[in-house]
C-alpha cells in the first residue's frame, strides 16, 4: 500500500510542479494571456514619463534617450546605442535641416514608430534623408505603437502650431488591429500602460470614444474601469479571451511545438545573462526573433482579416485625413510600410491590406498614396534585411530608410515640377 500511496505523491508533486513550470513559461510568452488585470506598481507608473490624457501617450519635448540596441553578447559591454531626440514642439530633431518659417517649402510627418524610426540614429531616420533630399526641414510626429486614429489626433492637435505644405501619414498594416483598441493590453499581452482614445462608426460617422484615463494614476486602478475596457476594445471578446490561458496550464503550454521552442530559448538567454557566457554554436537572440515571428503568425492572419469585417472604419479615418487637409490646404499623403512579421507572412501570401490603397485612390482624388511594399526589395530577396538586425526588431535599417526618403522626395518633387514636366500619369498610387 505505501509505495502506490508514494507514487501518488510524487505524480502529485511532478504535476503541480509541471503546471507551475508552465505557468511561468506562458508568462513569457507573447502569444498568451495569463493574467486580464496585471498589477501596475508606482516604480513602472514613474518610468511612464510620455503619458499623454487627451492621447493616450505622446513623445515628450525637449528630450534625449539612448537606446541600446542589443547589438552585443550579454556580458559585453554594449558597443552601440541610439538616441532618440526632440525639439521643442515634440518632434523628433531633424539633423539635415533647422526650421525656418521663410521656408518656400514645408514637410511633415505622423504616424506610428515605423514614422517615429525606432532603432536608428537621429540622422539616420527617413526624414534626416528627406530632409537632405528637398533642402527643407522635415517634422516627425511619429509615435509608437500609435495607430491612423492616433496619428490624426495628434496631427490635429499639433498642425496648427506646425502648419506645412505636405503631410505624409506613415502607419503599418497593424493599425487595422490599433484603431479598434482601447487597452493594448487585451491585443498586444502586458502593454498595460497603454489607454488610448478610438474612434467609432455611428450611422456612417466617426464618433470619438475618449479615454478613460485622466490622470496617469488611475493607471493603478484599471479593474475598476473594466465595463468600459470590454465594450470599447474589439480585442477583448476576439483576441483576448481566446488566448487567455486557464488551468490546467500544461495543456496550453504543450498545444504548440513552437512554444517549447520559444520557452527553451528564452531559458538559454536567461542562463546567459546570468553567467555572462555566451551559449557556443547558435545565435539566441535571431533563433527566439523567429521563433517569435512564427508565434506571431496568427495574429497577422487576425488582422488580415480585420481588413475585411472593419475596412469602413480604415477608410473613414483615411477620410478625416483627406478633410482636414482640405480645410487647412496641406497635400496629404497616406504611407503604408511594413512591419518584419507582416513582410515575411506577405511574401508569400500578398499584402494583408488587400486592395486597400487602390481602393482610397478611387475615393479620395486629393490624396497621394504609397504602398512602400512595392518600393523596397533586397539584393538576395531576404525581406529580413530591410531591418535592422539587433535590438527590438522589425524596425527598417539606416539604408532602408535612405530608400524611403527617395520615394517620398520624388512625390515631393513631382508635385512641385511646373504641369509641363509632371508628364500624364493619372495614377496616384505610388
Amino acid at each position: 500500500m505505501l509505495p502506490y500511496v508514494a507514487l501518488a505523491i510524487v505524480l502529485v508533486l511532478a504535476a503541480v510542479a509541471l503546471e507551475r513550470v508552465s505557468y511561468v513559461a506562458l508568462e513569457r510568452l507573447p502569444s498568451v494571456a495569463t493574467e486580464e488585470f496585471p498589477e501596475i506598481d508606482r516604480t513602472l507608473l514613474e518610468k511612464f514619463s510620455s503619458f499623454d490624457p487627451e492621447l493616450g501617450w505622446v513623445p515628450q519635448p525637449n528630450r534625449e534617450k539612448q537606446k541600446d540596441t542589443g547589438d552585443h553578447l550579454p556580458g559585453e559591454e554594449v558597443r552601440t546605442t541610439v538616441t532618440y531626440s526632440t525639439d521643442a514642439y515634440g518632434s523628433r530633431i531633424c539633423p539635415a535641416r533647422d526650421r525656418d518659417e521663410d521656408a518656400n517649402l514645408t514637410v511633415s510627418t505622423y504616424g506610428d514608430s515605423y514614422c517615429f524610426c525606432r532603432e536608428v540614429d537621429n540622422d539616420e531616420t527617413f526624414q534626416h534623408y528627406l530632409a537632405q533630399e528637398l533642402d527643407t526641414h522635415v517634422g516627425n510626429y511619429g509615435g509608437g505603437n500609435y495607430g491612423l486614429d492616433q496619428a490624426l489626433m495628434r496631427l490635429e492637435r499639433n498642425y496648427p502650431e506646425d502648419p506645412t505644405d505636405y503631410v505624409f501619414v506613415v502607419v503599418t498594416a497593424s493599425s487595422i488591429a490599433r484603431i479598434l483598441s482601447v487597452w493594448k493590453h487585451y491585443q498586444e499581452f502586458g502593454n498595460v500602460l497603454a489607454v488610448k482614445p478610438r474612434f467609432v462608426l455611428e450611422n456612417g460617422d466617426l464618433e470619438r470614444i475618449d479615454s478613460p484615463i485622466d490622470e496617469k494614476e488611475d493607471l493603478l486602478d484599471l479593474e475598476s474601469k473594466a465595463d468600459f475596457l470590454r465594450e470599447y476594445d474589439f480585442h477583448y471578446e476576439h483576441w483576448f479571451r481566446p488566448h487567455y490561458a486557464t488551468r490546467p496550464y500544461v495543456t496550453d503550454f504543450l498545444d504548440d511545438p513552437e512554444k517549447l521552442r520559444y520557452a527553451a530559448l528564452e531559458a538559454g538567454i536567461e542562463f546567459e545573462k546570468r553567467t555572462g557566457r555566451p551559449i557556443p554554436g547558435i545565435d539566441l537572440d535571431q533563433a527566439q526573433t523567429q521563433s517569435s515571428l512564427r508565434l506571431e503568425r496568427p495574429r497577422v492572419r487576425y488582422h488580415e482579416r480585420l481588413f475585411d469585417t472593419h475596412e469602413g472604419l480604415f477608410d473613414a479615418l483615411v477620410g478625416r485625413f483627406v478633410e482636414y487637409a482640405d480645410e487647412q490646404e496641406f497635400t496629404p499623403v497616406f504611407v503604408m510600410v511594413q512591419q518584419l512579421r507582416y513582410a515575411a507572412y506577405e511574401a508569400d501570401h500578398g499584402p494583408i491590406y488587400g486592395d486597400l490603397l487602390d481602393r482610397l485612390d478611387e475615393r479620395y482624388e486629393s490624396l497621394e498614396t504609397i504602398d512602400m511594399a512595392r518600393h523596397l526589395s533586397s539584393d538576395d530577396g531576404d525581406v529580413e534585411s530591410l531591418y535592422v538586425e539587433r535590438g527590438e526588431g522589425g524596425h527598417y535599417s539606416p539604408e532602408t530608410n535612405r530608400e524611403i526618403a527617395s520615394v517620398l522626395a520624388d512625390v515631393v518633387e513631382r508635385a512641385e515640377a511646373p504641369e509641363s514636366a509632371r508628364g500624364h500619369a493619372t495614377d496616384r498610387s505610388v
